[in-house]
């Protein structure tokens, strides 16, 4: 359910895409330092962008130096230097990884042993971070319980998703949680969800996994077919929650450049949902 949000690279410019391959890295690096390697193997860029959101709505500057690493041990490359703030989203990227490897398994059965390779990873992440843990575990507990049922409501299976995202960001921000980033982390938390659901429908159809668009749109047997049914519909859905996301994004106060922030939210997120809606597979 990961990976999602990235960047718009037509759009983006150069000092930023140097700022966001030097987050993405410091937060590869605090993995390291925080879980040890096996949770640098989580790594993905929805957390580079909370990284990059939260460091700046709390006015936390990062520093960038040249580093080695292992992937690139010829080569020195520009690392942002570890965090406290760093250090929280290195421990919530692996809680979330967890929970969704355990959703992976109760979906179809499998997945266990790639799970318990994690699962140490996964008991120091949560041990530092036991709030963070909690929520996490809440509201994965909600969309079972949904899944469970096999709900057809899109609206009310991506709530737990939406809810997550904005805890999770309220508890990183604190006191500089405000209306305009919950409304964007909860419609953000939505947007992840039923963009995965969107692109793995022919996967999820083919091996019988819950997919809150498979039992919305029962008429249909492909994505394909649905993109051609329905396409109204899927561009309301998703065209109203990122329209939430434009406007709301613009009313946050950031104490930093914020052109990498609004490259992500107001042209990244459109792109992929447009990549995926045009692209049957």
């Amino acid at each position: 359910m990961f990976g999602y949000v990235s960047t718009d690279i037509p759009n983006l410019y150069v000092k930023d895409t140097v700022l966001y391959k030097a987050m993405y890295c410091g937060l590869c690096k605090s993995l390291g330092e925080t879980c040890g390697v096996t949770g640098r193997m989580l790594l993905n860029y929805d957390l580079t962008f909370l990284s990059v959101f939260v460091h700046n709505i709390k006015g936390e500057d990062v520093k960038i130096e040249k580093q080695r690493c292992i992937l690139h041990h010829i080569t020195k490359r520009p690392v942002a230097l570890s965090t406290e703030i760093s250090r929280r989203i290195a421990n919530t990227n692996v809680i979330l990884a967890y929970f969704k490897l355990t959703d992976d398994v109760v979906d179809n059965g499998k997945g266990k042993i790639k799970r318990s390779v994690f699962k140490k990873a996964y008991k120091s992440a949560a041990k530092k971070e036991p709030v963070i843990n909690e929520i996490v575990k809440r509201n994965y507990d909600e969309l079972l319980s949904l899944e469970k049922k096999n709900s057809a409501i899109i609206e009310e299976v991506s709530e737990p998703f939406g809810n997550l995202m904005k805890e999770l960001i309220r508890e990183l921000l604190g006191n500089d949680f405000t209306e305009s980033t919950e409304s964007v982390s909860y419609n953000l938390g939505k947007w992840i969800y039923l963009i995965d659901a969107l692109d793995d429908f022919d996967k999820d159809k083919k091996t019988k996994s819950f997919n809150v668009f498979i039992n919305s749109y029962d008429d249909v047997q492909n994505k394909k077919e649905l993109l051609l049914k329905h396409k109204e519909d899927l561009e309301f859905l998703f065209g109203r929650i990122l329209s939430d996301i434009y406007t709301n994004s613009k009313n946050i106060k950031y104490k930093f450049n914020h052109d990498l922030v609004d490259n992500i939210l107001q042209k990244g997120l459109m792109a992929k949902t447009k990549y995926i809606m045009e692209n049957a597979k």
